[in-house]
């Protein structure tokens, strides 16, 4: 096996590390032996690996493999990574610094979707690179600052191909595997099932083919994330239903990843996970029902959906809401009454015929469901705040186990909250997605909640918005001089670039 070599700045092919270097040094695995302080390191060493010119798509590598060893408890503990250190529970006094991967191809997710070659030249391995379709991509591929078309930051590239849905041992794993048991209970062997779609889609794909009006908030750069004017992170799982219909397929679900540029708060979260069902009807099917094929199609629907909710939920009083998408019609919310209060489940519908003629279809009527797996999860599990899903901490990982639905989360120690309020003159182009980008950006997940406070407008017409930031770790307390230094950065950042004038 060939091992890339990441020292500083600088990638090296080479040979096994050196048997003297391995036989005087710790050798880590991530999946039970790091240190306390080691997370922290790691965090720092992908970002120090973000900023390196050349190595920037290492990084997405090195996140990867992270994830891998950290999140999936059932893979044999193997050191993936070395640290080169006479202390390992003090990383940043240690020198040289060297970390040894194993050079191996992670083939994330397929797709059609051509961007085009990568900007990665000869030299470095297929480790440095993210594979989609055949077509090796680079960050420099996702996210491009020079680009004004492009606003993907690295916190949200670091997140593709992270793929929380597909661990047996995660919530949302599990939450995946509970419905995809239902169907196949009731719909034996009739319903494909895709998990592994490449996040990467055409804004044809995202917005046109499920019929999202030009003029919709949702196409709006201060809500989705653009790889460039083309090209963007999908905002949900209908974006593959378009190629789904194309390629012939009638019984589907599919679940994936998905990214909205959203405000920040305990239920909301710029990625997420979606689960969306489609099912086919041909004339056979509804010619001696006495209905015509939309009528029966809705029957259907909602006796499919009434019997996954009482799966998940037990036996528990429903009702349907009439309601608006611009893919399918009629359109209906299912809620639940749960733990004392009226719940939204999913959003759903009968299919425009639009999209079915489009894919060559004109005999057909079929139904489509879309729901949030990190909703139901948060209810079913009783987790009080979205970012815990993307925990590394042992204390929230080992509560859950494969096939174990609705287990109710304990929380360990929750850690103090710590406000730092911020004041500035808006403009007319300000937008608090954009200001939550830039918070999560710099602060990541330390940030628990963005609130806007109070605002006023003087007798000049200048509008003064106050936030309030609540920076709170869910698996440590903060420092004030780690605090301290997060907020002037963000104080920096909001001034700089949404060209606001501080308070």
């Amino acid at each position: 096996m060939s091992y890339v070599r990441y020292s500083g700045s600088r990638l090296k092919k080479c040979k096994n590390p050196p048997v003297n270097w391995r036989r005087k040094n710790q050798n880590l695995s991530l999946s039970s032996d790091l240190p306390p302080k080691g997370e922290r390191f790691i965090t720092m060493l992908i970002q120090k690996a973000f900023s390196v010119s050349r190595a920037l798509s290492t990084s997405r590598y090195l996140s990867s493999l992270l994830s891998i060893q950290m999140h999936t408890a059932n893979l044999p503990k193997s050191p993936y990574f070395s640290f080169y250190s006479n202390n390992h529970c003090n990383f940043l006094k240690s020198k040289p610094l060297s970390i040894y991967l194993p050079s191996v191809s992670f083939p994330y997710c397929t797709s059609s979707l051509s961007l085009g070659k990568s900007s990665g030249k000869g030299g470095l391995p297929i480790a440095a690179l993210l594979e989609i379709g055949g077509v090796k991509i680079a960050k420099d591929d996702v996210v491009k600052e020079s680009d004004p078309t492009n606003n993907v930051p690295d916190s949200i590239f670091a997140k593709l191909g992270m793929q929380l849905h597909r661990r047996a041992n995660h919530p949302l794993g599990i939450l995946k595997k509970t419905i995809h048991d239902y169907f196949d209970t009731n719909f034996p062997g009739k319903f494909e099932k895709f998990d592994d779609l490449c996040p990467i889609v055409t804004v044809k794909q995202n917005f046109d083919d499920v019929l999202v009006p030009p003029d919709h908030v949702s196409r709006s750069y201060n809500d989705t994330y653009y790889v460039n004017s083309d090209t963007v992170l999908r905002c949900h799982t209908s974006a593959h239903q378009a190629e789904l219909f194309r390629n012939g397929h009638t019984h589907f679900l599919v679940t994936g990843d998905v990214y909205r540029r959203d405000s920040i708060d305990s239920t909301h979260y710029p990625v997420f996970h979606q689960m969306e069902g489609v099912r086919v009807f041909s004339p056979e099917e509804w010619s001696g029902s006495g209905m015509d094929g939309t009528a029966y199609a809705a029957a259907e629907l909602k006796k499919s959906l009434e019997g996954l909710a009482k799966h998940l939920f037990g036996d528990v009083e429903m009702r349907w809401v009439d309601t608006y998408f611009p893919f399918t019609n009629p359109s209906y919310e299912l809620e639940i009454f749960f733990q004392g209060k009226w719940l939204e489940v999913l959003g759903c519908g009968v299919t425009e015929q639009a999209i079915l003629r489009a894919s060559g279809r004109t005999d057909i009527v079929a139904w489509a469901f879309g729901l949030g797996l990190e909703r139901l999860a948060m209810v079913l599990f009783d987790i009080p705040d979205i970012r815990l899903f993307w925990s590394t901490d042992e204390r929230f990982t080992s509560q859950f186990s494969e096939g174990k639905l609705g287990v109710k989360f304990k929380s360990f120690s929750k850690f103090p909250p710590c406000y730092k309020d911020m004041s500035f003159w808006i403009n007319d182009g300000f937008t608090e997605n954009n200001l939550c980008e830039i918070v999560r950006g710099i602060a990541g997940d330390l940030v628990e909640e963005v609130t806007l406070i109070d605002n006023f407008t003087n007798k000049k017409g200048m509008t003064s918005h106050c936030y309030r930031i609540t920076y709170r770790s869910m698996e440590r307390s903060l420092t004030d001089d780690e605090i301290n230094e997060l907020q002037v950065k963000v104080r920096e950042d909001v001034q700089n670039k949404l060209k606001v004038v501080l308070r």
